[in-house]
């Protein structure tokens, strides 16, 4: 049993919202270097989770502990600004460039901060994780000109900006062709390497989106936990077709997981 104090602990958690429970009696534990994945049919209540990990809601019941931080014991906002949440729908209005858009990660706002200005050492760090990327090329290139797919890796580089222990990813690859979604899967796999220590939470509803440095997972449905622990346990055939409540046959190869629907028996 590790020693290692939790990067996230929910133990017992049920959220009820305008009379409906959208979550009941859930709990997980997140430690650091792990990289969970969370999994389920739309509604399941994967992005509610989430919204408990990254500290924008309270559980109605149970406990949420945030990097060591109590949800109701500390100042939301203030916790909000040590984990790297990555939403693809950044509500960006102004046509900043990938360089600014990475910088306001430090700020913590959408927008640059009027007059504020980084540290060379903080620019510096800004084109590094722009490198790592994989957007060297597009430093100076403004928002709307983006694909979504470059959209969404220079959003996880701003997110990494204030070297949060913990990423939380919300649906990441929506909205992205193929080849977007593996430059996505093949940049996320990367950071395992390069940060070590960094904790990431990934909501998806589908496995063929999972780097293979997934370690654990979770499947969600109708607000429970269905199995929850090690990928390679928790990622089985009969318990993924519970949770879509379809007939499923999983594939993994090289690391990566490939869904197919399960044929009937013949009679």
């Amino acid at each position: 049993m590790s020693t290692t104090p939790p990067v996230l602990c929910v133990e017992s958690v049920d959220l009820v919202r305008d009379g409906n429970h959208l979550l009941h009696d859930v709990s997980v534990t997140v430690r650091p270097g792990e990289h969970w994945a969370l999994l389920g049919a739309n509604g399941a209540g994967k992005s509610t989770l989430l919204g408990l990990l990254g500290a924008l809601t309270h559980p109605t019941r149970g406990t949420v502990e945030v990097l060591g931080h109590r949800l109701g014991r500390i100042d939301m906002r203030q916790l909000r600004s040590y984990v790297g949440h990555v939403d693809p729908r950044h509500a960006l209005r102004t046509p900043l460039r990938v360089h600014d858009v990475v910088l306001t990660g430090l700020t913590n706002t959408v927008e640059r901060v009027p007059r504020w200005q980084p540290t060379p050492e903080q620019a510096a760090s800004a084109d590094r994780l722009i490198d790592l990327l994989g957007l060297g090329e597009r430093r100076a290139a403004r928002w709307p000109t983006l694909s979504q797919g470059e959209r969404g890796r220079a959003l996880i580089a701003r997110a990494l900006m204030p070297r949060p222990r913990l990423l939380l990813l919300d649906e990441p690859a929506t909205g992205l062709d193929v080849a977007g979604r593996e430059q996505l899967i093949e940049r996320t796999g990367t950071l395992q390497h390069t940060h070590p220590e960094l904790s990431s939470v990934l909501v998806t509803h589908h496995l063929e989106e999972l780097p293979p440095g997934t370690t654990h997972a979770m499947l969600l449905r109708d607000g429970r936990c269905l199995a929850s622990g090690p990928a390679a346990e928790v990622l089985t055939g009969d318990q993924v077709s519970k949770c879509f409540d379809h007939p499923i046959h999983l594939d993994r190869t090289d690391g990566r997981w490939s869904v197919r629907a399960r044929r009937p028996s013949m009679p």
